[in-house]
């Protein structure tokens, strides 16, 4: 049996806040997360804003693939200074312009900003100007598509469009892959196209 000063010991020691924490990690729940392949004759874009440093360096990308999980186009650019919301509109509102650009008429929005999807999809106002600049110009473009669907996933399953907006900040101009992809994503893509599963753990 416990002596009782070891047992006050015990009951100090989950009591800090190091061991509490890391009891909360163990309990959080993982959920799995994969990239879905669209229907057939329906075009899918993931989309992705990145923002760094203090200097809000900014960059946008983004990739299109068929229902066989082909790749058909991707793109990626750097913006100059930006936040990550703005980031995020500017890689949407990007992948619109280059689904009209190559006349896709039934197209699947995927992308990890679960704010900025709530904000389209309810046509909400923000009160940044240059952030509802983006929101009208998305809202004007989507009704232009005979269907059009916007779903919200985690980063882990939306890891190829994070690629290319990583890749966005290395170019001084914006840059289009058609057809092939770059190396970078490679690896990426083929997941996705297996269906792997990766877990999120979520509290």
């Amino acid at each position: 049996m416990l002596a009782f000063s070891k047992i006050l010991r015990f009951e100090k020691l989950i009591q800090h806040p190091a061991v509490c924490v890391l009891i909360r990690s163990l309990h959080k729940e993982s959920i799995p997360v994969a990239w879905e392949k669209p229907k057939i004759g329906w075009t899918k874009l993931n989309f992705d804003g990145s923002s760094k440093g203090r200097e809000e360096k900014a960059s946008i990308g983004g990739l299109f693939r068929n229902h066989k999980a082909e790749f058909l186009l991707g793109y990626a650019e750097s913006i100059g200074r930006a936040n990550s919301v703005i980031a995020e509109l500017a890689a949407l509102r990007r992948g619109l312009e280059l689904v009209m650009e190559n006349g896709w008429n039934d197209v699947w929005l995927e992308g990890d900003a679960k704010t900025l999807l709530h904000i389209i999809a309810n046509r909400k106002q923000v009160r940044c100007a240059e952030a509802q600049r983006h929101v009208s110009e998305i809202n004007s473009i989507i009704p232009e598509l005979n269907n059009c669907v916007l779903t919200h996933i985690y980063r882990e399953g939306n890891r190829a469009a994070d690629k290319f907006a990583q890749m966005g900040h290395w170019y001084q101009k914006p840059q289009i892959w058609e057809h092939i992809p770059p190396d970078q994503v490679l690896s990426i893509m083929h997941e996705d196209a297996e269906g792997k599963v990766l877990f999120r753990k979520i509290r």
